[in-house]
């Protein structure tokens, strides 16, 4: 990705933007539906925790997807938005909890080469990515897309 991409046709959230839907759920509101993920505390506590309150605090608010490739990837990365949780994430839990691999459905935060530098950028598997689960020390998977509907957006 670079700032100048261009988002997914339709896949600008909108608002209400990411909010927590409930103790274990977000839910994604874009112009094409909603996408409803649920969060997995028992692999990433610290990561569900952080995503589910930068989402609280706006930090995804007019936002797109972007890529398109083999994820779908959301975050402040280019937008020019300042992080609203003023830290970023300093811990990957990809080998600390129950261990889930990058599937389809699947929502992993993104880092670059350095492993515990994630921050608000999280992406969404398209299909199986196992390859991700170890790369770079793996992409923390914390949370899964929730129903067939969530997938036809």
């Amino acid at each position: 990705y670079s700032p100048g991409s261009p988002p997914l046709p339709g896949l600008l959230i909108s608002s209400p933007p990411l909010q927590p839907a409930a103790p274990m759920a977000l839910n994604i509101s874009t112009e094409l539906g909603v996408i409803r993920l649920r969060l997995r505390p028992d692999a990433a506590p610290e990561t569900a925790s952080y995503i589910s309150r930068a989402a609280a605090a706006g930090a995804y608010d007019g936002t797109s997807f972007y890529r398109s490739d083999f994820v779908i990837q959301c975050g402040l990365h280019g937008s020019g938005k300042p992080n609203p949780l003023g830290v970023d994430l300093k811990v990957n839990e990809t080998a600390l909890h129950q261990r889930v691999s990058n599937a389809r459905g699947t929502a992993a935060v993104a880092h670059w080469d350095v492993p515990d530098c994630g921050n608000t950028e999280f992406f969404i598997n398209l299909g199986a990515n196992s390859h991700l689960d170890a790369a770079y020390g793996g992409y923390c998977v914390f949370a899964c897309v929730e129903d067939d509907a969530s997938f036809a957006v």
